[in-house]
């Protein structure tokens, strides 16, 4: 059945109708979408910009510091070898103060035993014929364990009879004019001197002699 045809009046208010309905137009997006993209939009600007590299530095300043961390290096280097050095000079110095310790403990009790050899030369040096063998042979024996005792632990005499004068270890008693041997010879050896490993313990009492006139 055919529609009948509407008057001007039905059709302004089916025309009113249609316009005040919300429609949507294809292809728009609607306000949730909208904010959506918004959102969406600025997380991406700023994830952007955080990825963004910072700005270079100026290549002196860079040159500046790389000067900086060398000569920081160079110091501590330096620093590093001087404590070494000096660590390896204290051990040297307390090994040499410990060998010295050891090579010299004994200095003060071998010039105590000194005068006991002395006294035993002069008594072998006295007996005379009166004596007998034995005794001469016990007194010879015990001073040559005395000299031996010495030795083992370093002890060496000074008896430089014939030898050129040596104020380091010999102590002049007196000079005595002497054509037969050449000036500053020691003529004769009042008392022996001794030494502990090579250090002066006792200078040897000598007679020097002396040119003639």
């Amino acid at each position: 059945m055919a529609k009948e045809p509407q008057s001007p009046l039905e059709d302004e208010l089916a025309r009113d109708e249609s316009e005040a309905e919300p429609q949507a137009t294809e292809g728009e997006p609607d306000d949730a979408a909208e904010a959506a993209d918004t959102v969406s939009e600025d997380a991406t600007s700023e994830a952007e910009a955080s990825a963004e590299p910072a700005t270079e530095e100026d290549p002196d300043v860079l040159a500046a510091k790389v000067e900086e961390l060398e000569q920081s290096l160079a110091e501590a280097k330096d620093q590093a070898m001087r404590a070494a050095a000096e660590a390896q000079n204290v051990r040297r110095r307390a090994e040499q103060e410990t060998e010295k310790a050891r090579k010299f403990a004994l200095e003060k009790f071998v010039k105590e035993l000194l005068p006991v050899v002395d006294s035993l030369e002069k008594a072998l040096e006295s007996m005379e014929d009166g004596a007998s063998e034995a005794h001469r042979e016990g007194v010879s024996m015990t001073l040559k364990l005395q000299l031996d005792v010495l030795a083992k632990f370093g002890v060496e005499e000074v008896e430089p009879e014939g030898q050129p004068f040596d104020p380091q270890y010999h102590e002049a008693m007196t000079m005595v004019p002497n054509p037969e041997l050449e000036p500053n010879t020691v003529m004769e050896v009042i008392q022996k001197g001794y030494l502990l490993n090579g250090r002066l313990v006792r200078p040897a009492m000598v007679v020097v002699s002396q040119a003639t006139e």
